[in-house]
């Protein structure tokens, strides 16, 4: 049995972005509102202001989500057609889209960060082509940066904005391929730094790239991890443990 070294607790499950310099081209197919209805364990678009309870959430953790999914908070952009399927089960945080062109974040909405490390291990146990990836200093008013893996061997770094509710358009940043990423039902590891103004991009504890982001002046806000679907579903992506750490 996993151990639990910390575990935050910050849930809208439960309880408890300035501009680009150019415009942005949307890497969704449509700009479509979400479903009207969605299950309570998923918010389509930005969260509200939230009010935590005195219950304290850690900083820096490692979370092997063995118990709840305290801490996380769901977000959905993309296709109308079905809600993500979000769940814990045998040790793992799956992220399940069950219908093409959807983007799904888990956000770790307790804390705010400057400089910090994420890490995670994941398997792509279905569907193909799929991305999985990592976020830093998000924030609902200035956007994002989000590092990718996908299954045809590539990765990515795009700088997100949500447009409207459940809307999310995004900048390219970089794109590249990469062998030492694995094939679908693989285990892997991602680690994303964010210190100052560069991010600093991982696989397998092994340094592939040093960028500057400074352009997009983005200083703070929370972590989280990430997935998307494409042209087929479903897509899942099953996180082993997600690590939280100073860079």
């Amino acid at each position: 049995m996993k151990k639990i070294l910390l575990t935050g607790c910050f849930l809208l499950l439960t309880a408890c972005r300035p501009a680009s310099p150019t415009p942005a081209t949307s890497l969704f197919p449509t700009a479509t509102p979400p479903p009207t209805s969605v299950p309570a364990t998923v918010t389509p678009g930005p969260t509200p202001t939230l009010e935590f309870t005195a219950t304290p959430f850690p900083r820096l953790f490692t979370d092997e989500f063995e118990a709840s999914l305290a801490g996380w908070v769901i977000l959905q952009a993309g296709s109308e057609a079905a809600a993500p399927n979000i769940k814990n089960e045998n040790s793992n945080l799956i992220l399940q889209m069950d219908s093409p062109y959807n983007w799904v974040y888990a956000l770790y909405g307790a804390q705010d960060y400057d400089d910090i490390r994420v890490d995670a291990q994941f398997t792509n146990q279905a569907g193909s082509p799929a991305s999985i990836g990592l976020i830093c200093r998000y924030s609902e008013a200035d956007g994002w940066f989000e590092y990718n893996i996908s299954t045809d061997g590539t990765y990515n770094v795009l700088y997100g904005q949500w447009l409207a509710n459940g809307i999310a358009d995004y900048l390219p940043v970089v794109s590249a391929s990469s062998g030492a990423i694995q094939p679908s039902g693989a285990s892997q590891e991602i680690g994303l730094v964010c210190s100052g103004t560069t991010l600093s991009l991982f696989i397998d504890q092994t340094l592939i790239r040093n960028m500057d982001v400074s352009r997009f002046e983005l200083t703070q806000g929370k972590i989280g991890i990430t997935a998307s679907s494409f042209e087929n579903a479903p897509v899942v992506a099953a996180f082993n443990w997600v690590k939280v750490s100073e860079p």
